[in-house]
This record gives structure tokens, sequence and C-alpha cells, in this order.
């Protein structure tokens, strides 16, 4: 005998999947990284490759262009004598701030439970890397 298939409560998915959108964003390589230390404001690109251990030029350069283009950084060009570029954080990127804070509470809370009380985590170099 199977089951009954119950009916879903959940609501229907918004049309166009936003949800899919925001992921595609946030689940890149790399990119909530940027998004973080962009949130304390607008920074040059050496120093977001000081404050980013472990990330190379290359990765750091597509992910700032791709995080321009879906409108979540925007670029200025200093007139500086040479010119500099500063990344800043746009409306809608100043939107994603919240949701880090969110996934860090969410993932403090999962790492306690999975760990336990009483074991510590040592974190693999990837995990160093990218935190």
């Amino acid at each position: 005998m199977s089951l009954k298939l119950r009916k879903s409560k959940a609501p229907p998915p918004p049309p166009g999947c936003p949800i899919h959108a925001c992921m595609s964003l946030l689940g890149g390589a790399w990119s909530t990284n940027v998004v973080w230390q962009l949130s304390g404001g607008p920074r040059r690109f050496g120093e977001l490759l000081h404050d980013i251990p472990g990330i190379s030029p290359k990765v750091l350069t597509t992910r700032l262009k791709e995080l321009t283009e879906k409108g979540a950084v925007t670029r200025e060009v200093r007139p500086t004598s040479p010119p500099s570029v500063e990344y800043a954080l746009s409306p809608l990127g100043e939107e994603l701030v919240p949701v880090l804070h969110a996934i860090v509470r969410v993932g403090t809370r999962l790492r306690e439970v999975t760990l336990g009380p009483h074991r510590h985590e040592r974190p693999t170099r990837r995990a160093q890397r990218q935190t």
C-alpha cells in the first residue's frame, strides 16, 4: 500500500524564480567574501586582494566584473594621478548584507549542532582561504 500524496503547504514559487537569481549571484566562489568586504565601505582592487586571503587577482577581477554586471557592485574611476578604481556596494548590493549576516547566524548554529558543545573543528585549508 502506497502512502497518500500530501498537498504542499508552501506557497508557489514567485514567477521568474528570484531565489535562483539571488543564489546565482551569491553562489559564485568568493562572491560572498567580496560583498562582505565591501559592506565596510568602498575598496580599491589591491585593498580587496589584501582583505581576502587566498583569492587570486584573476578570480577577484572576475567576481568584481560579475557583481558589477548584475548590479550589486558599483565601479568608480577616481580622477587621481594615476587613476584609481573604487568598488562599492550598490543599493541592491547593500540589501545582501543582512542576508549574509543571517547566513552567518545559521551557519554558526549549524556548526554548533553538528560539532557538539565540546568538539573543536580544525578548519581545512580551503575553509581558511574562504573565511
